[in-house]
Parts: structure tokens; C-alpha cells; sequence
């Protein structure tokens, strides 16, 4: 029961539009109720003949006192009817005061009914932008080894659609839980008030419906997983495929990726219509069930007023209450229905919001506004997988002076960028320290560290955006002059003013309108404006073409200037000048030294050095 409740958890920040759904759906359900009680005087004004003298004898009798009997609601209604009746002067004057309550009671129930929607909105609406905005958030705060783990389709699931349900589930329990619950409490109120043995038949018999409603939810939150699991997966392969069009069609691989898409597509399908088959036998089920105990009701009473038990209109009034349970009954299984998938939903959900292993600051961290001396890794040990033995980085101890070009080369897989990721912090040391300028790493604000540091990766990372935007990306308050300064640095302002819009041109999707050798020059631009004075440099010109690298390798130079810099590189031709060449292996540091003293090592680096016939 827990479970299915909680889903409210995420509308605690709107108790004031909560209170006023309450009210309105507690005043929906007294009027709804109420207005049925109106059948009996209707029925009793069409069907009995009263005489004036009958109707004298009621009044004079005066107002009957209250009790909780069937013939306090017989008596009361004939006193009210009876009165009309006199004052209005006919039966058919009565009957149109009738009518105009009736109307009145639906407009205002009716009325209700939409208020509680309308306060109800902001909250589901607002549920929903407080859950994207803070999935969003702990996307961006979850260090990147949780992605290693999780498929970004699955992921973009669980922030679309998963959310989408939840929505759908605050209402649905809004409604569980208040409206449809207090409109039969007060139906079976009403119709104790006229048979309390009739109402116990119902009680007795309505556990059967229960037990259906709880099979079928049981049911149905396990086959809404599967289904939004597997969604998960569909979106996955096309976020793939739409990102590697280009070697689907080199290797002609478009049939396999299409096989492989229709095979999870055919999956979901079924396993959406098991869901649809299971949400939506859930109301006709319920009215079967329901309407079998009715007729049974109707059976049981019909003979009570055979036997002169209960009165015609008086059995009729207590059938209409009972058969109005039918509809709320309904909405009851339909909610249950929806609520189980809302909670697969947020199941789903709560495994990136409850994510433990979150880069966090200590409360009083420090803050670093000036890198002034050195990076220490200190007998540094990381795995992927906490616990884990597979290590990827062993025992590294390593300084890197302010100023000094530090070189990362070795196999891939031997450590090398994950030695670097370890700088902008992101990812944690299991075992020893990194220490800027003495000062742990863990002690220091996460966002003043990476303000010290620019990267400058393999892959250019760009946003379908102006070229200004791409370069002032995530500073503020820049000029136009400085970012064409920086372009000029980076040599990219002489292609940028002959783009169609200049410094203003759109670059499509990751950048798709330039080529890599231009989209690594904007990259370069956007490291320089930041000005840094740590700078990452992850193999930036392995992936161009010798006239690209030439333009790319002077525009890094330029960027190195007086910097503090640790290149990842596979070409080696482009590091020879590096203060020191550390050699990694298998997480471990083997050699160490500058170009000239690693070659007379003869060893791991001169055999590299050798493969690319580096002289």
C-alpha cells in the first residue's frame, strides 16, 4: 500500500492546489450523492396518490425526528413533499421545483467536478517539470562511470515517458484516494439509512471484486516494466543509429540494424498490447462482477417489497445509490490500473534519482581561484565498479609542475585518459590522493577545480548553435572582440567569416555543417577564451588529415603558451617536445623520462616510437 501511494511524494510542493482538489472533489461527491436522494420525492409525486387530507394529517404531525432508520428518510421525505405540495398549490408545480433542485444539484456538482480539475492541473503539469528539471540535474552531477553502465536510451525513456506515467498516476491516486472513495462512502451511507440488510448483501459480496482489481494490478505493474524496459532499449538503437548512419551504410549493415529495430519493435508491441489487453479488462471486468451483485440486490429487495418490507420508491432510491457505486467502482480498478504502472514507472525513475555514487562537495569545501604550484597523484588506485579488483589505474605517484607539458602515451586501454579524467574530477580515487598545490582534490569545490582546467578532446564536442554560442559555451558577460581573438589564436576566424552568417552561422548537429579539422579549431577557440591554467589535451589531432593537423597542431601551440598542459597522444611525432613522456600499461606507470632519454631506454616507448617509424 506503500508503494502505491507514494507516487504522491512528488506533489508535496503543491499543497495548496492539493487542498483545493480535496475540497472540490469532497463537495463533488456529497452533491452527486445528494442529488440522487431527490429520486424519492420525484418517484413518490408520479406514483402515490395523496389526498389533502393525508397530506393535513403529514403537516400537522410536524418535522420528524431524526433517526438513523429507513422510515426517518420515508417520513422526512413525505413532510418536505407533502409541504410543496400545499405551498405550491398542486402536484405539478411540486414537480417543477423538483426538476429545477435536480438541476441545480447537477450544475453544481458539475461544477465542482471541474474545479477539482482545475486546481489539479498545475499539479500534474508542475510534477512533471520538477521531475524532467531534476532528472536532468542528477544527469549532469552523476560522474561518468555510471554511464558505462546505463544505455542513454533507457535513460531518455525513463526521462520522457516514465515521467509521463507519473503524471498520469498523481491524478489517478488523487482520485483513489479522495473523490471516488468518499462518493461511495456516502452512497452506502444513504442506502444503510434505507436497508441496512441490503447493504450488508454488498459488503459481503464486494471482496470478490477486490480480489480481481488486485490480481489484475499485481499483474499489470510487472508486464508495464517489461514494456517500458524494452522501450528503453527501441530508443537505444535508434539514438544509435541515427549517430552512426555513416558506417551503417559504408559496411551495408542497413538490414541487420533494420532486423535487429523490428525485433525489439515487435517485442514492445506485444508487450504493449498485454498492457493495453490488462489495463482495459480491468473496468468491464469490475462492471460485471458489480452489476452480477446488483441484479442479486435487486432480486433480495424486489422481494422485500413483495413482503411489504420496503416501499416501491423507497426500494427504487436505494437501487439508483447502489447501481451509482458502479461508476466510481470502475474508476477505482482503472486507477489501481494506472497507478501500478506509474509505480514501474517511478521504480525506473528512482534508480537515477537515488544513485549513490554522485560526485558530492563537503560541506565546507575549499575553493581554488589560482592553480600557483603543482599536480600530485599520490599512490592513486580507481575502478570502474567500486569493490571491484579490475583496476584501472594501480599505485600511479606522479607531479606535474605549473608550466610543464606532461605527455600520456601507451596502448589503448593502458590508463591514459582515465588518468587525465581524474583532473576535472570526473571520477573519484579509491585509494590515494590528487593534490593541487598540496591541497586534496576531495577538499576542494568541484566547480572552482574545473574552472582552472580547459579540455580539448578527440572528439569535438560542439551544440547545434552559432559559432559565438559554441565558443562562449558556459562563460558569460563575453565581447565580440575577445571571441574573435580567440578564433584568431585558434586559426578558425579566417573559415568563420566565410560562412554564410559569419560568427552568427548555425552548425547543425554536432557541428555536421564543418569539417573535423574546423570543428577541433572551435574547440580550441572555446578552450582558449576560458583561458585555463591546466589544460587537457586527449589526442586533439588524431583524427585529421595532415593539412587539418598542421592548422590544429599550430593552434594548440598557441593554446600551451604558459600553460600547465597533459597531452594524451597516439601519433608521438606531436609530443617529442614534451617535458616528460610518461609510458602507462595496464593502469601502471613503466616509463618515464623526456624523448631522448626514453629512446635510450630502449624499452616499451622505443618500440612504439619504432611502429610509427618516428625518428
Amino acid at each position: 500500500m506503500k508503494k502505491l501511494f507514494s507516487v504522491l511524494k512528488y506533489a508535496k510542493n503543491y499543497k495548496g492546489y492539493l487542498v483545493a482538489n480535496v475540497f472540490f472533489n469532497i463537495l463533488f461527491a456529497i452533491f452527486s450523492a445528494v442529488s440522487l436522494t431527490l429520486a424519492m420525492p420525484f418517484l413518490k409525486l408520479l406514483f402515490e396518490d395523496t389526498n389533502l387530507i393525508e397530506t393535513g394529517l403529514i403537516l400537522l404531525k410536524g418535522k420528524p425526528k431524526f433517526e438513523l432508520s429507513s422510515e426517518y428518510i420515508k417520513d422526512i421525505s413525505n413532510y418536505y413533499l407533502m409541504g410543496l405540495v400545499v405551498t405550491q398549490g398542486g402536484k405539478l408545480k411540486a414537480l417543477v421545483i423538483i426538476c429545477i433542485a435536480v438541476f441545480v444539484m447537477t450544475f453544481l456538482k458539475n461544477l465542482f467536478r471541474y474545479l477539482a480539475m482545475f486546481f489539479i492541473a498545475p499539479i500534474r503539469n508542475g510534477v512533471v517539470r520538477d521531475l524532467r528539471n531534476k532528472m536532468y540535474k542528477k544527469a549532469m552531477d552523476l560522474p561518468l562511470s555510471y554511464y558505462s553502465e546505463e544505455k542513454k536510451g533507457d535513460l531518455m525513456s525513463r526521462m520522457s515517458s516514465d515521467v509521463q506515467e507519473i503524471e498520469w498516476s498523481i491524478m489517478q491516486t488523487l482520485e483513489m484516494i479522495f473523490r471516488e472513495p468518499l462518493t461511495i462512502i456516502i452512497s452506502f451511507s444513504l442506502m444503510l439509512l434505507v436497508s441496512t440488510k441490503l447493504t450488508i448483501y454488498i459488503l459481503l459480496l464486494l471482496p470478490i471484486a477486490a480480489i480481481f482489481i488486485a490480481l489484475l494490478g499485481r499483474s499489470l505493474k510487472s508486464a508495464s516494466r517489461k514494456s517500458k524496459e524494452t522501450l528503453g532499449g527501441l530508443i537505444s538503437v535508434i539514438e544509435e543509429t541515427l549517430g552512426s548512419l555513416k558506417v551503417i551504410k559504408a559496411f551495408s549493415a542497413m538490414g541487420p540494424m533494420q532486423k535487429k529495430f523490428e525485433s525489439i519493435n515487435q517485442t514492445y508491441y506485444k508487450q504493449s498490447v498485454n498492457v493495453y489487453r490488462k489495463t482495459d479488462l480491468s473496468s468491464p471486468l469490475t462492471e460485471v462482477v458489480v452489476t452480477g451483485i446488483l441484479m442479486f440486490i435487486l432480486f433480495i429487495g424486489g422481494s422485500m417489497v413483495f413482503n411489504g418490507e420496503l416501499t416501491g420508491p423507497l426500494f427504487l432510491m436505494y437501487f439508483i445509490l447502489a447501481s451509482q457505486l458502479i461508476p466510481p467502482i470502475k474508476q477505482l480498478t482503472t486507477s489501481y490500473s494506472n497507478i501500478q504502472k506509474g509505480v514501474a514507472s517511478e521504480e525506473r525513475i528512482d534508480k537515477i534519482l537515488l544513485a549513490d555514487d554522485v560526485i558530492v562537495d563537503k560541506p565546507n569545501a575549499k575553493t581554488i581561484s589560482e592553480f600557483t604550484k603543482e599536480i600530485e597523484y599520490k599512490n592513486l588506485w580507481f575502478a570502474y565498479h567500486k569493490g571491484d579488483d579490475g583496476y584501472v589505474l594501480r599505485d600511479i605517484n606522479l607531479k606535474i609542475e605549473k608550466g610543464k607539458t606532461i605527455a600520456l602515451v601507451g596502448q589503448s586501454g593502458s590508463g591514459k585518459t582515465t588518468l587525465a579524467d581524474m583532473l576535472p574530477r570526473f571520477y573519484e580515487s579509491d585509494k590515494g590522493a590528487l593534490l593541487i598545490d598540496g591541497t586534496d582534490i576531495k577538499e576542494l569545490s568541484t566547480e572552482s577545480v574545473r574552472n582552472q582546467i580547459g579540455v580539448v578532446t578527440q572528439e569535438s564536442v560542439l551544440f547545434n548553435d552559432t559559432v559565438k554560442n559554441n565558443i562562449i559555451f558556459g562563460m558569460q558577460n563575453v565581447t565580440n572582440a575577445a571571441v574573435i581573438e580567440a578564433a584568431k589564436i585558434a586559426n578558425a576566424h579566417e573559415f568563420i567569416i566565410q560562412l554564410p552568417n559569419g560568427y552568427d552561422t548555425i552548425i547543425g548537429d554536432r557541428g555536421g555543417k564543418l569539417s573535423g579539422g574546423q570543428r577541433q579549431r572551435l574547440s580550441i577557440a572555446r578552450a582558449i577564451l576560458k583561458n585555463p591554467a591546466i589544460l587537457i589535451l586527449d589526442e586533439a589531432t588524431s583524427a585529421l588529415d595532415t593539412e587539418s593537423e598542421k592548422l590544429v597542431q599550430e593552434a594548440l601551440t598557441n593554446l600551451m603558451k604558459n600553460r600547465t598542459s597533459v597531452v594524451i597522444a597516439h601519433r608521438l611525432s606531436t609530443i617529442a617536445n614534451a617535458d616528460e613522456i610518461i609510458v602507462m600499461h595496464q593502469g601502471e606507470i613503466i616509463e618515464r623520462g623526456n624523448h631522448t632519454q626514453l629512446l635510450a631506454l630502449n624499452g616499451t616507448y622505443k618500440k612504439l616510437c619504432d611502429m610509427q617509424s618516428f625518428k
